[in-house]
């Protein structure tokens, strides 16, 4: 309930009251004095209440409703997040019955593209022969054959994704054979497939907003900027990322709480799912080598290439080619429509780093060239963990590498962006900031969709679609700069000024510092008011 006396929020965090507490990795263990109450310090919060009551009163009674945890209130806006992301889907799933009598998928007059609720899930599922009941990695199969473009192809995703593929595949089998029998409802395999599909990323994405919720600290209430974020409606079931940000999301909780070696093979196993987890290393490497405290960081390096060699190596062994498939995709495929290389090549008429290429011929410059950009960002962000002068919180860094990989990578796919969603909440807490980018970067989607259906269909041109791309990676340079700004002005960090270290630092939070870049020249300054005074 509200008093007459509600505090109004503050646009900047210095006009807080800091807090003399500790940071706490786990928001479970916070009393409610402890937690940071977003109608006082976020002017979005203290708006939206309006309508329930109006913010926090000074006086009011917090954290005594046996159920209502922040943990299960965000939980539970992330559920109904996932609802209406199945209900942005569900258009794709509808069917109907042909001339001949078949059922079929009704994807007539481009409704994938109209309903704009494409999802690779569906094409996947014959295309990868899952319906066949294929291993992947060790089946084939043959496009455009007969044609000069022909090729041989394989399953084409990382081995932990294509087996996840695989497995909802035999559970499809499963229920068809259940449905013949009629014991449960029949439907096309395919839309059974999804649903499969759907059921597994929603849980996915779940324990990635639990372990966010934990990983806020004072701040819980944050978690509920990805629990409630249009990115999710709009991707969570576009592909399969969802499985990465959990293992990823995991890991950065289990580092939190001081076990590098789960966080390790959390890791490995998000990395055995898509690559990005990878990157998580590198701000831990350099963190750890400030704070002096390599061992934690090579315990879970070792985990990470035990964990990502024992989902990989049978596979590479019994079926190389197969398990080349994602790495010969990936260096021969070129620029994708939704990166900043193509909006530059359709506004200016640049034909790009390579020209025109033959069919199966990688753009090796292009390859090089971003390989580069990513190396050099991340020696940057290297740079500045190691000369700040107060040590980068882990999620900072870890914002900056990922977000540097998407603006120079040669491919955007639209569900990346999810990576990047728990990531911002927890380096960046800024809502009405959050937010926007997360609209604006969902609603890149839209014009995408009908730049596909095409003008002569009543599409939109490349201008639209690429003109959103621009705004979107604009945005995320944004949020990029403020983490920079919040490194170098650690006042200005919303965690920081909440009474907190890092939340998700574990070893190294509050850690002192053993290893500095220019710190000669830090103490030479330090001393010299010391020296005028003397004299």
């Amino acid at each position: 309930m509200s008093s007459s006396r509600d505090p109004q929020p503050s646009q900047d965090p210095a006009e807080q009251e800091p807090s003399q507490q500790g940071s706490v990795a786990d928001s479970a263990s916070l009393s409610p004095a402890e937690r940071i109450v977003p109608t006082w310090s976020e002017p979005l919060a203290f708006h939206a209440s309006r309508p329930l009551g109006g913010p926090l009163g000074r006086h009011a009674v917090i954290g005594r409703h046996w159920f209502w945890t922040p943990l299960r209130v965000v939980l539970l806006l992330a559920t109904v997040t996932l609802v209406l992301g199945w209900f942005a889907k569900s258009p794709c799933l509808q069917t109907y019955v042909d001339g001949g009598g078949a059922v079929q998928l009704d994807w007539r007059d481009s409704r994938q593209y109209v309903a704009m609720c494409y999802s690779d899930t569906i094409p996947l599922y014959t295309a990868e022969r899952l319906d066949k009941g294929a291993f992947p990695y060790a089946t084939s199969w043959v496009d455009n054959e007969g044609q000069p473009n022909e090729q041989v192809r394989y399953m084409e995703y990382p081995v932990l994704t294509g087996l996840f593929q695989w497995f909802n595949a035999k559970l499809t089998a499963g229920w068809t054979a259940l449905a013949g029998e009629g014991w449960v409802p029949k439907t096309m395999p395919v839309v059974v497939y999804f649903n499969f599909t759907a059921l597994w990323l929603a849980l996915a994405w779940l324990v990635t907003i639990w372990a966010t919720v934990q990983l806020a600290g004072r701040r819980p209430w944050d978690a509920a900027i990805a629990a409630l974020s249009l990115l999710v409606v709009v991707h969570v079931f576009t592909n399969f990322d969802a499985l990465a940000t959990a293992f990823a999301a995991a890991a950065m909780l289990a580092w939190a709480r001081k076990k590098p070696v789960l966080a390790g093979l959390l890791l490995g196993l998000g990395a055995a799912a898509k690559l990005y987890p990878l990157f998580l290393l590198g701000p831990l490497l350099v963190l750890c080598l400030r704070a002096g405290r390599m061992g934690p960081w090579l315990r879970t390096t070792a985990a990470t290439v035990a964990a990502w060699s024992a989902v990989n190596v049978p596979i590479m062994l019994l079926y190389p080619k197969g398990w080349w498939e994602f790495f010969r995709l990936n260096s021969e495929r070129g620029v994708d429509p939704d990166t900043i290389y193509n909006a530059l090549m359709y506004f200016t008429g640049w034909p790009g780093f390579d020209g025109p290429l033959l069919h199966g011929e990688a753009p090796v410059i292009l390859n090089t060239v971003t390989g580069v950009l990513f190396a050099l960002c991340c020696a940057g962000v290297a740079w500045m963990a190691l000369s700040a002068p107060t040590r980068p919180r882990v999620a900072q860094l870890m914002f900056l590498v990922v977000a540097a990989f998407l603006l120079t990578n040669k491919v955007w796919s639209p569900q990346y962006s999810l990576w990047l969603v728990p990531l911002a909440v927890l380096a960046l807490p800024r809502w009405r900031l959050l937010l926007a980018w997360m609209a604006v970067d969902a609603l890149v989607w839209a014009p995408r969709m009908y730049f596909y259906l095409g003008e002569s269909n009543k599409g939109l041109p490349a201008d639209w679609f690429l003109g959103t791309v621009l705004v979107r990676d604009a945005l995320v340079v944004l949020l990029c700069v403020l983490v920079i700004r919040d490194i170098y002005r650690p006042e200005r960090d919303k965690v920081r000024y909440a009474g907190q270290d890092d939340p998700t630092g574990g070893v190294l939070d509050r850690a002192e510092d053993r290893f500095v870049l220019r710190r000669k020249r830090k103490l030479q300054e330090e001393s010299v008011p010391d020296a005028v005074g003397a004299g």
